[in-house]
């Protein structure tokens, strides 16, 4: 088996959403390796898990501003500075057509995937700022879908809210590529993590057969994609989207 590339995070404070996940499970793991303190950030309950013991940990409902200003506050006072910042919470919600979407549910898939994103970067970019007005370094890495950029029939919701999220992480990489802080975006195909799993047996097959290379993404490809964003090593892209697709995209 190949090695994975080494990179030093070491002393460099990190927070990610969605932390407890199986795409947050990878990417924890993988930046603790390098050397980065991990705050994890997710629902309590996600996060009373014994395996997450090891993490400094902030309950927050990436849905509700208050939630977030008071985890940010956090991470102000534990820390001083904030280096890294991944934004990986997301849901997917139901199968069905557009049509029969029911409000709640859209609004409820835009809340985490779109405006989750918005809230967070609100409450920790001016942290990202002064750290990296200081030390050179900074990094945001949004994680949307491949969906963002092809749609998916019956995952209208989800699609609209990625295909957002491409949006605003080129907006705030335009706003901050003079900051010292990069601003980048995943577009991961499907992945047999829990949020995915239970999909429609013809659902899942219906998403393998769009990738060519004829299987389903591992959460340690995310994991290692993430590493290098986050990395000294990213130094010149910045606004940018990178697919992990398997194929799958086409522009």
């Amino acid at each position: 088996m190949q090695s994975a590339a080494t990179y030093d995070l070491s002393g460099r404070i990190a927070v990610l959403t969605g932390a407890a996940g199986g795409f947050g499970q990878a990417i924890r793991e993988r930046l603790a390796a390098s050397g980065a303190t991990v705050v994890l950030w997710d629902l309590p309950a996600a996060l009373a898990r014994a395996d997450l013991a090891a993490f400094p940990t902030h309950a927050a409902d990436v849905t509700d501003p208050d939630s977030v200003a008071t985890a940010a506050a956090d991470v102000r006072r534990r820390y001083g500075r904030l280096d890294i910042l991944i934004n990986n919470a997301g849901i997917v919600g139901e199968v069905r057509p557009t049509w029969e979407v029911p409000l709640d549910e859209f609004n409820r898939i835009i809340d985490v995937n779109l405006k989750g994103v918005f809230h967070v970067c609100r409450a920790l970019v001016p942290l990202m700022l002064e750290s990296a007005a200081a030390s050179g370094f900074g990094h945001i890495v949004n994680v949307a879908s491949i969906q963002a950029k092809e749609g998916m029939a019956q995952a209208a919701a989800y699609s609209a809210a990625k295909a957002g999220v491409v949006a605003l992480t080129k907006s705030l990489g335009k706003e901050l590529a003079t900051a010292n802080i990069m601003v980048n975006a995943i577009t991961p195909a499907a992945s047999l993590t829990a949020m995915s799993v239970d999909a429609p047996k013809e659902r899942l097959a219906d998403i393998l057969s769009r990738i060519p290379m004829r299987r389903f993404l591992e959460p340690a490809e995310v994991a290692a994609m993430v590493a290098w964003l986050c990395s000294s090593e990213c130094t010149f892209s910045t606004g940018a989207v990178f697919d992990l697709s398997g194929g799958r995209a086409t522009y």
